[in-house]
């Protein structure tokens, strides 16, 4: 029996993971090798992955201060390193042209290819390849698209060239070709979450006898089913929803399980590969003494002869002041604008009726989710105690009914503002409040290494603000976790307004710890695995069985900063810092810690030559709170000063301002940095 298959697809595009909709917005999700990691765990069936680079773009991950890279810039040197990490039979497509084109994807790990555009241009190219390679590794991708009278044609060239042949057609022509696969994808249901186009899948079912497998359309677990058992597909795949939520391979496949499709029973935890990522710490401890050499001996990357290859002309939004390399995930379109004031321009259209529908649907979770067996929480909310944390409390606690566990993790690093408002959170909302104190000792060391290794002193900070409140809705029994806005799509729309993203172990591990797990940290200056539990997520198991779901309130609630701190201040007593903050115009954000705003945002302007005066001046501009030409003004005076926190920090870690200098000075990306005479140099944005 040949059961049915549940395939991941993964848009890889210049070499990051792209989200995309109607073959035309592309947003990006990240890292190729942490998400195949993933699936890996998920014991998933197979895995397509298409290229859908177009141009003589190189392939680049855009961050070099993140733990999993590849070394060159070809799609086979990203495929060579997914390879590594992939434990299930992987398809690879998108730019293959000849034989030779095959052979080397085949080489570099792929299992099978799928052939598009150059099987339409030359259909012999089909027959070729099945006698070179058997018909078994030969896969052909039919992107199709429904014309005004209803009617359906063959795209070529991601979608953009009609072909004039129907897909039963040229499916029929393809398997007396050799092909001994189709994939069939749908351009107008392409990240749209309406399910498959059931008469597509029909007509190209019923005219071959090859497997089919069908992509384009799912937006819930429960789209996938009527793939096999109402279009009689042989496989089901998508691509965007493995993205939005935790365990979402797992959670499709139970569904269609238990919609009667035959699929091989879900399995968590892969014989092969552990959760946790696994470092060759001897080769970590030599690049690590590496950069301290750097340091000391002042040979900085950016400063490098061999770097200026790697420099490429800065270009910033058009509307807002973001530039081409950010520490956001972010693409521009053909105007220059870029997905963060595309999706903010989205967001904008959505009428008042749209809330309201959302928050019923909102309703509906919080209602299913809601505590009837004695318990006394509904839900977790991971609060910091700044104004979002307010606005988050009040929307949950008395606007929808909730009783919940508000939990705060400390990094020692508050502002005495900050810890005011977060103390007094359990007192004005009358809720339970537990705060999660890791060791000063510990995160002294934390400190300083991640600023050594990663450039970041915050890694504990990150990853303990999206572990400590599912650890603890793990260890109570909480299945429901609330944080407030996605920051992604927020600042870099990395989303549509409709994908609804939700926590996961993925977004955790590459987003906010860069690839840098706890036990990556075992060992170093004494720590021991014991000493790192504050930062220890729960294993997959209690997650699938508790159904542990990490919720973005701003998905369902219509979010404006500056409007929440108005209400909070003013029902709350919520207060604002009283003095200006060094890198930015705003006062009344990242009170819980006083580096965010401060030398921990300054190493991204070291990194990546813009702060926090340019993520919150951007947010100003889409909220039509300040103009562009303010905007430069602003981030200009802001972006590259050296705040006096920088202070603290050096006391609190024990260390030099030399030493702390010349070990950033490392991180400068020399895409973006240059020395000139001895100082370092970086494009500056105008008003033009």
């Amino acid at each position: 029996m040949n059961r049915p298959r549940l395939i991941p697809c993964l848009l890889l595009k210049n070499g990051v993971i792209v989200r995309s909709q109607l073959f035309k917005v592309h947003q990006v999700i990240g890292n190729p090798m942490s998400t195949v990691e993933r699936y890996s765990h998920w014991n998933v069936d197979e895995l397509v992955i298409l290229d859908i680079s177009t141009g003589n773009a190189g392939h680049d991950l855009r961050r070099d201060d993140i733990q999993q890279r590849y070394e060159g810039d070809t799609v086979l040197d990203v495929l060579r390193e997914v390879a590594k990490v992939c434990f299930m039979p992987l398809t690879f497509g998108g730019g293959i042209r000849s034989i030779d084109d095959i052979g080397a994807r085949l080489a570099a790990g792929a299992d099978k290819v799928t052939i598009n555009t150059a099987a339409i241009d030359d259909p012999s190219f089909v027959s070729r390849a099945a006698e070179r390679f058997g018909s078994q590794c030969i896969v052909v991708s039919i992107d199709a698209r429904q014309d005004s009278s209803g009617a359906y044609e063959v795209m070529a060239d991601g979608g953009k060239r009609p072909t004039g042949m129907t897909p039963a057609d040229w499916a029929r022509r393809v398997e007396e070709l050799g092909a001994g696969e189709i994939f069939l994808n749908s351009v107008d249901r392409d990240g749209s979450g309406m399910g498959y186009d059931l008469d597509l899948v029909r007509s190209v079912t019923g005219a071959v006898t090859i497997p089919v497998i069908v992509c384009g359309g799912v937006g819930q677990y429960e789209h996938f089913a009527p793939g096999v058992l109402e279009g009689g597909a042989s496989a089901i795949s998508a691509a965007n929803i493995f993205h939005f939520f935790e365990l979402s391979y797992p959670h499709a496949k139970q569904a269609c399980i238990d919609a009667g499709v035959a699929l091989r029973p879900v399995g968590l935890g892969s014989r092969y590969l552990v959760r946790e990522p696994e470092y060759d710490m001897e080769r970590e401890i030599a690049r690590h003494g590496e950069r301290l050499r750097q340091a000391r001996d002042g040979d900085y990357v950016a400063a490098r002869p061999e770097s200026a290859g790697r420099r490429h002309h800065i270009r910033w939004c058009t509307s807002c002041v973001y530039p081409s390399i950010s520490a956001a995930p972010m693409e521009f379109n053909d105007t220059g604008e870029c997905t963060g004031c595309q999706m903010s321009k989205v967001k904008a259209t959505i009428p008042g009726s749209e809330w309201e529908r959302r928050r019923e649907l909102l309703r509906e979770i919080v209602d299913r989710y809601r505590s009837r067996d004695g318990a006394r929480h509904d839900c977790v909310i991971a609060v910091s105690g700044g104004k979002d944390s307010y606005f988050q409390t009040h929307v949950l606690k008395h606007e929808f009914g909730l009783n919940p566990l508000l939990v705060t993790y400390n990094g020692n690093n508050w502002t005495p503002v900050g810890w005011r408002n977060m103390l007094r959170m359990k007192e004005v909302f009358d809720c339970d409040h537990v705060i999660v104190q890791p060791a000063v000792k510990n995160l002294v060391k934390l400190n300083r290494l991640a600023f050594e290794i990663m450039g970041d002193m915050n890694w504990h900070a990150h990853v303990g603000i999206m572990t400590a409140p599912v650890r603890v809705a793990a260890q109570y029994g909480i299945p429901l976790v609330f944080y407030g806005e996605h920051g992604y799509l927020d600042l870099c729309g990395q989303f549509s307004m409709d994908d609804f993203p939700e926590i996961s172990y993925r977004d955790r591990l590459e987003h906010f710890a860069r690839g840098y797990e706890w036990n990556y940290f075992v060992g170093r200056e004494g720590l021991r695995s014991a000493d790192m539990i504050p930062w220890k997520y729960p294993d997959d198991e209690q997650l699938f069985d508790l159904g542990l779901r990490g919720i973005f309130l701003g998905n369902y609630v219509y979010w404006e900063g500056n409007e929440h701190t108005k209400m909070v201040i003013e029902r709350y007593g919520f207060e604002v810092n009283n003095e200006p903050f060094d890198r930015t115009y705003r006062t009344m954000s990242n009170l819980d810690d006083m580096h965010e705003n401060g030398v921990h945002d300054y190493l991204k302007y070291v990194k990546f030559g813009y702060g926090r005066a340019t993520d919150h001046a951007c947010k100003d501009i889409r909220a039509g709170l300040m103009t562009r030409q303010k905007a430069v003004e602003v981030v200009n005076h802001y972006d590259p000063i050296k705040p006096r926190d920088l202070k603290r920090w050096l006391e609190y870690v024990g260390m030099t301002e030399d030493e702390f200098d010349r070990i950033a000075d490392t991180f400068r990306d020399p895409r973006v940095w240059r020395m000139e005479n001895g100082t370092w140099k970086r494009d500056m944005l105008d008003a033009n």
